[in-house]
């Protein structure tokens, strides 16, 4: 598992590939209780001049999850109101997750926020897509100020660029250093991470396998 040679591939889980599908938008009746935030969300973006389909480009529910896909011009207008509205009141954000598709043209890069209303018991998600050659996502910080470490972090990490972010610096990874490393493209392996205060040696070299 841990011999291959001459690929930079020292993980041992460079044969681990699997198709990527996306679920088909969902329509209405979503369920539960997504309808109802659907609804409220409606409701709250129409007095802002904004319609719902304006806001969202397509809706998922898998698993029990309902994930909102937001284009990216309206969605601090979209979490201003998540977090505000008395029907809506996510009031917390559980931070950034980056995630890359690189066979998914114009849209590799995507941002999950998976937030939580505490007054409601409820829970959503929010996504946003970009193309690697504009990887520009407004910041969140200013509707839900945990996100400033989360998004230093998936900056780091994947290159997206949160713009309007007070201090967006990396935050693992040495200052100089070139490239994301948890996009798809980067390299498994034979390259020495060197965290702020610390030099790990690569997979291959951290212990012996007989």
């Amino acid at each position: 598992m841990f011999g291959v040679r001459g690929t930079g591939d020292t993980s041992g889980y460079g044969r681990l590939v699997r198709p990527v599908t996306h679920p088909d938008s969902a329509s209405r009746p979503y369920g539960g209780y997504f309808d109802d935030v659907a609804d409220a969300l409606s409701a709250a973006l129409s007095d802002t001049g904004l319609s719902l389909d304006d806001a969202i480009e397509r809706v998922d529910v898998a698993h029990d999850e309902l994930t909102l896909h937001v284009r990216r011009e309206f969605l601090q207008r979209v979490a201003q109101r998540l977090r505000d509205e008395q029907d809506l009141r996510f009031e917390l954000c559980l931070g950034v997750n980056g995630v890359h598709y690189p066979a998914d043209t114009d849209r590799e890069l995507h941002a999950v926020y998976p937030l939580l209303s505490i007054t409601h018991n409820r829970r959503i998600r929010l996504e946003v897509s970009v193309p690697e050659s504009d990887p520009h996502i407004p910041t969140l910080v200013a509707v839900y100020p945990t996100n400033d470490w989360h998004e230093r972090e998936t900056y780091d990490f994947f290159g997206i660029v949160f713009d309007g972010h007070p201090s967006l610096t990396r935050i693992e990874m040495p200052d100089d250093w070139v490239g994301h490393p948890q996009r798809k493209d980067y390299p498994l392996g034979g390259i020495p991470v060197e965290y702020k205060g610390a030099q790990i040696p690569p997979p291959d070299e951290r212990r012996a396998y007989n």
